[in-house]
């Protein structure tokens, strides 16, 4: 059986230069260019959630969307249908994360942003640094993501907590705590990171009891999805020295607004949602295995519950 292709991305020509290499059976491809005039043949699309939802009722014979993101927001809204499999991109953010993560994590430990400053005012600064070494850091949500940021903390030789719907398959996690336990969980941690899904339970998961459950010692890293937190609640925690500090990249709208009270909050560094980009190199090839599954009769990876939102 043969197959017809829609990639819509601003990548597209990217995204299609990588899987023409994969030479992959019985697969035509089409790109954003030509959209309007073949989506309804097309079974399969391939893209940025965004653009596939915009052109999701025009493409009449699709049956399986595989996304380039991690999220799926824009493909979840209630109005638009569901008769399809849709899968995301998972296993390929968890280095880039990893890396920004632990890149905020020890400039606050070895006061880097202290130590420049003492450069630029050409002050000898002999304060001693810390060490992430027996640290506690938190993860909200433990899935491929999290998993890779609990085993670059044990590189680090911290200790790991993890926050969680149910599931506990992470050896690096040394502690899981699940539904009510979430003020117990924040209780001693040292860094608190929230890596977990869009979903209606975990909207404002990080809210005002949760940020005074937190030490004040603890410093705040958000990666993950800017509905995950209680932004009012968290730039109090900031403004009344409740918190050490945040790094914040997602926000409940973006661009954040100019006006917002998170750009004067105290002790907060914001990266405007860059933390882990997709790249069509490490996207395609989670296409590719897929493809390869539904030619070959396999189930295919990554499926998303339209319900659970991930």
């Amino acid at each position: 059986m043969s197959h017809s292709l829609l990639i819509l991305s601003r990548h597209a020509n990217d995204y299609r230069r990588l899987i023409d290499a994969a030479r992959l059976p019985d697969l035509r491809v089409t790109s954003s260019s030509d959209a309007a005039a073949s989506a309804g043949e097309c079974d399969l699309a391939f893209g940025e959630p965004s653009l596939l939802a915009h052109a999701l009722p025009r493409l009449t014979a699709l049956r399986w969307a595989q996304a380039t993101w991690a999220g799926v927001e824009p493909l979840l809204n209630p109005s638009l249908r569901r008769d399809y499999v849709l899968t995301n991109a998972r296993g390929v953010f968890g280095a880039l994360m990893s890396e920004y993560v632990f890149a905020y994590l020890l400039a606050h430990e070895r006061l880097l942003l202290k130590k420049y400053a003492s450069q630029q005012a050409g002050r000898w600064d002999p304060t001693p640094p810390g060490s992430l070494r027996g640290k506690l850091i938190g993860l909200i949500g433990v899935g491929s993501i999290g998993a890779a940021l609990a085993r670059t903390a044990k590189h680090f030789g911290m200790r790991v907590h993890g926050y969680t719907r149910a599931s506990e398959t992470c050896a690096d996690v040394d502690v899981y705590f699940h539904g009510d336990q979430r003020l117990a969980f924040a209780a001693d941690l040292d860094y608190l990171v929230t890596v977990a899904p869009n979903t209606a339970g975990t909207r404002h998961l990080v809210d005002a009891a949760l940020l005074a459950a937190l030490p004040s010692r603890a410093v705040f890293v958000n990666p993950g999805r800017g509905s995950v937190v209680d932004e009012a609640a968290l730039a109090a925690a900031l403004r009344e020295g409740r918190l050490a500090g945040a790094v914040l990249d997602v926000f409940q709208t973006e661009p954040l607004p100019s006006d917002h009270e998170l750009w004067r909050a105290p002790n907060v560094l914001i990266t405007s949602h860059t933390a882990a980009q997709s790249h069509p190199e490490d996207i395609a090839p989670v296409f590719v295995e897929n493809y390869l599954r539904l030619v070959g009769g396999e189930p295919l990876k990554y499926q998303v519950d339209f319900e659970r939102g991930y």
